[in-house]
Parts: C-alpha cells; structure tokens; sequence
C-alpha cells in the first residue's frame, strides 16, 4: 500500500470513529444562530446584540439573527432559550434581571441548572433621567420635591423586579422618599413614555438613554459609580449630588442550554471575549457609557451564582414583592 492509501485509509477509519455530534462541534457553526433578546426592541440589550452580533456574522460567515422576545419579566425569551436543542444554535442575552426573578416569582426553569454560562458582555452603571417637565435638575431638588410630594412622583421601569426597579426602590430608600412604580415590558415603551411625559422618571443604564440626554429629549439627574461617565461628563454621580454610598452596576451576558457541548461553549466565548476586547467595539461600547466585561464562562457562572444571594438579600430588606398584575 502507498504512503497516500494509507493515510487515506487512516483518515476515512479515524472520522469513523468520531460521532456525528461530535464532527458537527468540530466545524461549529454551520448555519445560522438564533440570538435570544428577552426584552422588546429599543433597549440596550438590543443595542448591544446587534452590535456583537453583526461581528459574530462577520468573522464566522454564518448569520447570527437577533430575536426579541419581551415579557414575563424575561421569562417568555428565557424559557424559549431553555427549550432549545442544546448545539449552540439558540443563545439567550441576559441582565442582573435573570438573578433577581428567582427571588420574586416563580419561575419554570432553574436559574443556574438549566443554563450553560458562556461570558459576560459588559457591566453598566445606573443612569437617573427625569422627563423635561419635572420642576428639579438635580438630586437634592429631586429628593425635596419628592418629599413635598410623597407618593405623587412616578418612575417607569422595563419591568417589576428589574435591576432599574430594583435601583430605584434602594434609591427611595436611601433618599427617605415613596414613588410610585410604573412597570413596562422592557425599556423602549418606558423612555418613549418618559420623552412624552407620561411618566416622570426612569432609571437605566446609560446606552440606550445617552443619545437622549445630549439631544436635549430628556434630563439626566445622576449616575450611579465613583466617577462620572465619559460620555456624559457634566452629570454628577450620585455621591457627588448628595447621595453617598449609592452603588448599582449591572451586567449582560450569554447564556446557552445546559448541556451544550463545551467546545461549542469555549468556542462562543472566545470570539465574544476578541470582539469585545478589539479597539473599535471597546471605544463604541465606553462611549455609550457600558464597559467591557470579559469573563470566562467559569467566571461568568461564579457571578450568577454570587448575585442570586446579593440581590435575593436587597429584594428582602427592601420588602419588594410582585403582584401577580404587576408582572410585565
């Protein structure tokens, strides 16, 4: 037999040997991904999802097809995630939310069982805007005003029991004052709202609002962090207006089903943690006011992990339960 008939022969007898499955994972991805957004278009998970995820197409030449799937506090487009075919071809996009609803309400997945952690994708602080009518421009106006008024002062958020919720009500807290919450289904129908002052307040991180703010469509009143964001640097943080000790960061990341090979798993997160870490996307993502947030998937499933209790914690002290009408 000739050197080439046998390694022919080899390589034919050494493919047999490997599974489908596994041939399959080997040449990962070979059609398009479905990118799971939980949360109607207008927000910043889908600012950042369409963002990476052109990347993603560009660099492995397969579409990667961003799917917004609002409502149920996240749960529709998380359970749509959980019940899909573990091969890396359906991804889901969470926030801080996908810790905090474990700690509200009943949820038909197991937040940390069912999921296959793949990497974060940015941490973001908190961003308080007001609509244009609102009679204060800064937190201690804001903070008297409220007073004056208890109860009266309405803030919107994407969803009862999201982290913007969530910050809020610590804000309340903190500032000695009752508002009133106003749930949306995600963060684009809130600030539309907002911009037409149907609702007084709203509490994100700064993605989504910063265009908003320098167009003079809204006010931002403080931001959550140690230093205020370079792309929004004539607002104060929360400190520096007044309210020391006010710290809420969110995060986003990627989660696919349990049990999706961890090649495939090691692979996803490796190209996100490049593209993230690439000159122009770091630069869009800081600009925007979201840092970068690079994270192993064994990194990424530790911070699960610690923000269950963190946040289970905030949602006990702060006594915040959810009606079941209040769910979005």
């Amino acid at each position: 037999m000739t050197r080439k008939a046998l390694l022919r022969t080899l390589y034919a007898f050494g493919l047999a040997c490997v599974p489908l499955a596994g041939i399959a994972q080997v040449h990962y991805p070979v059609k398009p991904i479905r990118w799971i957004v939980p949360f109607p278009p207008g927000g910043s998970t889908t600012i950042i999802a369409r963002l990476l995820s052109q990347k993603v197409t560009e660099s492995w030449g397969q579409q990667v097809v961003v799917d917004n799937r609002g409502g149920g506090n996240t749960i529709i487009g998380t359970e749509a995630m959980v019940r899909s075919a573990p091969d890396g071809y359906t991804i889901l996009q969470v926030t801080s939310t996908h810790v905090i609803n474990p700690s509200l309400l009943p949820t038909p997945y197991d937040a940390v069982k069912d999921f296959a952690p793949i990497g974060t994708l940015v941490a973001t602080e908190t961003l308080l805007v007001a609509t244009l009518s609102l009679p204060a421009n800064n937190l201690q106006e804001l903070i008297a005003l409220a007073k004056a008024k208890p109860g009266q002062i309405n803030f919107g958020s994407s969803g009862s029991g999201t982290t913007n919720h969530l910050a809020m009500e610590l804000f309340a807290i903190m500032a000695g004052i009752k508002l009133q919450h106003i749930p949306y289904k995600g963060a684009g129908p809130g600030v539309t709202d907002l911009m037409g002052g149907q609702i007084q307040l709203f509490s994100n991180n700064a993605l989504p609002l910063t265009p908003l703010v320098k167009s003079g469509k809204i006010k931002a009143i403080a931001v959550s962090g140690e230093k205020r964001l370079r792309s929004l640097p004539d607002v104060p943080t929360f400190t520096q207006g007044g309210l020391p000790g006010y710290e809420v960061k969110s995060w986003q990341g990627l989660l696919a089903p349990a049990k999706t090979p961890k090649v495939i798993i090691d692979k996803l997160s490796q190209e996100i943690a490049r593209i993230l870490q690439t000159h122009d996307i770091s630069e869009t993502l800081i600009n925007m006011g979201a840092d970068p947030f690079v994270s192993t998937p064994q990194e990424f499933a530790a911070l699960i992990k610690r923000d269950l209790v963190r946040y289970a914690k905030l949602i006990k002290d702060a006594n915040i339960k959810l009606d079941k009408d209040s769910r979005t």
